[in-house]
């Protein structure tokens, strides 16, 4: 038995969900998502809650039940409350800040960086070294904080680069004389 899987998603107030055969639709105060599941599960919405099932006792069934679980629970959390990525500047003259629909990163490179903000992103820089993403779709606000931390990665010898904040850099030793 699936110990993620057999938990009920509760639904929060101000969400409101439908659940038409294998789709999933999540409407809430941040926007609207939506998720097709695989055949093998059952969904169903029972007093203020959706239950997840399989639908037999197949192995792919009982892979994809916490699977399609977690893929409501994100749903749900996401139209309500949102995601939120921070992410962490260090190097010397190494900045970002937005301007319009573009974050502008100098990160040590004969160029600025550009950046397109996606519909349904939106980015914060309080300070020129630290940057927020947040959105209501998981999925996509991890997306975008992976392709700004793939301009430039962290190095292992000075830490420059960008990072997660909950990252830890494991720092290699210098080399010797």
């Amino acid at each position: 038995m699936s110990r993620i899987g057999k938990h009920p998603v509760p639904i929060p107030a101000g969400v409101d969900v439908s659940v038409a055969g294998q789709n999933v639709t999540a409407k809430g105060k941040l926007g609207q998502l939506s998720v097709t599941l695989v055949d093998e599960i059952d969904v169903s919405k029972e007093d203020g809650k959706i239950v997840v099932k399989p639908r037999g006792d197949g192995k792919r069934a009982r892979m994809m039940w916490a699977t399609s679980r977690t893929l409501v629970n994100n749903l749900v959390k996401g139209v309500s409350d949102g995601y939120t990525v921070n992410l962490d500047i260090n190097g010397v003259g190494y900045r970002a800040a937005v301007q319009g629909k573009e974050l502008v990163m100098q990160l040590g490179f004969s160029h600025d960086v550009k950046y397109p903000i996606p519909e349904g992103i939106a980015i914060k820089t309080e300070k020129p070294t630290s940057i927020s993403i947040s959105g209501f779709d998981k999925q996509k606000v991890g997306q975008v904080a992976a392709e700004i931390r793939g301009y430039k990665k962290p190095e292992p010898y000075k830490g420059k680069g960008i990072k997660y904040v909950t990252e830890t850099v494991l720092r290699k030793e210098g080399k010797k004389k």
